[in-house]
């Protein structure tokens, strides 16, 4: 990749969707993100973090796929509205993780973006892993490689990933309990992105006012990446059955 030569200083200063369309020298691409870059609303980040990468233990996957969540003023965010010990995580400092169960066997892992205080979070939908190939295919069975990270509970078995991550800072690479090389989860800096290669659309399976890709089209993905998972509109909710 090449491009022109930018500030460390410049890089780290806030900015605007038209900023994250600038190229880089690529000895800048994998720095770790700062805390302050995640301080932009929550739909810049989602955009911003596609081409980053997040590691752990030898396995780094670089994001293809994201979904903005804004906790306050998002229907799809209900769970988020207030404060409890399970989501403690996304009322805190941006650059943390928020890791939750779903569906009963899927973990999906967030990262914890605007002021203290404010709900918001970015879910990580989908990647392409960069590194760490063989502990992948060991932890994702036969799946094609290509489907290793295609959506949310497959980026988080991919890279081991669990409940024990959620609150752990992403950008100092510190697990719960303090540093351990072993258990770190980071994220850094990866591929600029160009103007043409971002898509967006409805959040996938979100049911209501939330869904509607009009009012939210706050899924971002690399358009025509084979690692982004399938849109999927929410199933309608059941009828209730009238007694004959």
């Amino acid at each position: 990749m090449t491009g022109h030569p930018v500030d460390r200083d410049d890089l780290l200063r806030p900015i605007d969707r038209d900023d994250l369309l600038r190229p880089v020298d690529r000895d800048d691409l994998l720095r770790p993100v700062d805390h302050d870059d995640l301080l932009r609303p929550v739909t810049d980040v989602a955009r911003a973090l596609l081409g980053c990468h997040v590691s752990r233990a030898g396995v780094t996957v670089r994001i293809t796929e994201t979904e903005a969540y804004a906790g306050l003023t998002d229907p799809a965010s209900r769970v988020l509205s207030r404060p409890t010990a399970h989501n403690a995580p996304v009322f805190g400092p941006p650059g943390h993780a928020f890791v939750y169960f779903t569906y009963g066997h899927h973990w999906m892992l967030c990262v914890v973006t605007g002021p203290v205080g404010v709900p918001d979070v970015v879910l990580l939908r989908a990647g392409e892993v960069v590194e760490g190939h063989d502990v992948v295919a060991a932890r994702r069975g036969g799946a094609r490689p290509r489907d290793w990270c295609r959506g949310p509970g497959r980026l988080t078995r991919a890279l081991g990933v669990d409940g024990s991550f959620s609150g752990v800072d992403l950008v100092t690479a510190r697990h719960r309990g303090g540093p351990d090389a072993d258990e770190a989860l980071r994220l850094t800096t990866g591929d600029a992105v160009g103007p043409a290669t971002v898509a967006t659309g409805p959040r996938v399976g979100v049911r209501g006012p939330g869904g509607d890709g009009d009012a939210y089209p706050w899924r971002f993905w690399f358009d025509g990446d084979p690692t982004v998972s399938a849109y999927r509109a929410a199933a309608p909710r059941p009828r209730p059955r009238v007694p004959e």
